[in-house]
């Protein structure tokens, strides 16, 4: 379903983005940038939090992490993440597949500027084994995404 649901997303759009399918396990940032021979950095980190009364998504490079004090001045809130048990019900994605496209339900999805020194990155694609490639100006298109600086 979560990986049909970001096909049906790329058609709809008309985008020719690709998705990459793995024997290998990618639900890891290491085990990502392995099975997809990259460094671990452009691997396109996807974290759901929980703000006041709304869930968002954070894209960030793979071996980036949240600077709390920096995301507490952006969203004027603490950064919560999304239990796991919450993740699948909210994004419509599988923790280790969860991605910006083909969501279950409207979330704003921010990009933080770690992508920035990558000319591609490479998401998830709605599973534990799946990616995209995918050059930064697209991924802004496609997601709507907002660019933001709450990541060390």
């Amino acid at each position: 379903m979560s990986v049909e649901s970001v096909k049906q997303e790329f058609i709809e759009k008309n985008l020719a983005l690709e998705i990459i399918e793995l024997k290998e396990s990618t639900a890891t940032v290491e085990l990502a940038a392995k099975a997809i021979g990259v460094e671990p950095g452009q691997i396109a980190k996807t974290m759901a939090f929980a703000i006041k009364d709304e869930n968002i998504l954070v894209v960030s490079k793979g071996d980036a992490k949240v600077d709390n004090k920096k995301f507490k001045e952006f969203f004027n809130a603490k950064a919560k993440m999304l239990s796991l048990e919450d993740v699948p019900n909210i994004t419509g994605h599988p923790v280790g597949g969860v991605c910006p496209f083909g969501l279950k339900s409207y979330m704003k999805i921010y990009l933080d500027n770690s992508l920035k020194q990558y000319d591609y990155v490479y998401p998830a694609a709605g599973s534990a084994n799946t990616a995209v490639k995918i050059d930064l100006e697209s991924l802004q298109q496609v997601t709507e995404g907002k660019w933001v600086d709450v990541c060390k």
